[in-house]
């Protein structure tokens, strides 16, 4: 078992690391972090201070490109990690990400080059969040969500475990569809239910609801609740469940 920490690699005091552990060159990591076994570090991350991240995770990978990929091989950004964030183990987190602070990250999640996410958020265990996604401040995705690319996600969304996006309306046939990759959105309060499916292009509104195991077709109006498959409105969301009622608790 052997280490390898770069000497061009900053490491902030008070930081402590696990065995096997791989610092590439231009690494920054700041003060009082808690780094596992078995972690790679590419080249030029930069890790906030207070970060713990468990075994087995990998910070800055570069993705792979099939020849039938719509995304081509290009130069990335280094990946980014604010103060004081939980990262699980066997996490990995592409080139090109910006993580927030105090985000809690669970065990096998990955998200995808050219992402952003702010602070205060809980990715859950398995999540899979794809590129070029947005996500805003203090959401919960829970375990086995999956984030499809091009999608934008606001503040204070809940998504419930199992649910799917997508963003091809084509089903990779026809190059037409090039032209017309959209993910979803989610606005501000947004919510989904357990094991609901998110067609293309389609938009939650603010405090918009989606309830368990439908499937969304159109846009799902502002504090209304969806709900059958195709999803259709059943009634407004309760007024004591609206954000406004909550962001105090």
């Amino acid at each position: 078992m052997k280490e390898f920490i770069s000497e061009k690699a900053y490491i902030g005091k008070e930081t402590k690391m696990g065995l096997n552990v791989i610092i590439e060159d231009n690494v920054l990591i700041g003060d009082n972090c808690l780094i596992g076994h078995n972690v790679i570090i590419h080249e030029g991350s930069e890790i906030g201070s207070g970060v713990r991240i468990d075994d087995g995770t990998i910070i800055g990978k570069e993705p792979l490109f099939s020849p039938r990929s719509i995304f081509k091989p290009k130069k990335f950004d280094p990946t980014k990690i604010g103060d004081d964030c939980l990262i699980g183990a066997n996490v990995v987190i592409y080139v090109g990400c910006v993580i927030g602070t105090k985000n809690l990250i669970a065990d096998l999640s990955t998200i995808r080059e050219n992402v952003t996410v702010g602070d205060v958020n809980i990715i859950g265990r398995n999540v899979t969040i794809e590129n070029f996604v947005t996500i805003g401040s203090r959401c919960k995705f829970e375990t086995n969500v999956y984030i499809t690319a091009y999608s934008e996600v606001g503040d204070y969304c809940f998504v419930a475990p199992c649910v799917a996006t997508s963003n091809d309306n084509y089903m990779a046939r026809d190059k037409e569809r090039y032209k017309h990759f959209k993910g979803v959105t989610l606005k501000t309060g947004a919510r989904i239910g357990v094991n609901a499916t998110i067609l293309p292009g389609k938009i939650i509104h603010e405090d918009g609801m989606v309830a368990a195991g439908s499937v969304v077709s159109n846009d799902v109006p502002k504090e209304k609740v969806v709900l059958g498959n195709p999803a259709k409105v059943l009634r407004d969301v309760n007024e004591k469940q609206l954000l406004k009622n909550n962001l105090d608790k």
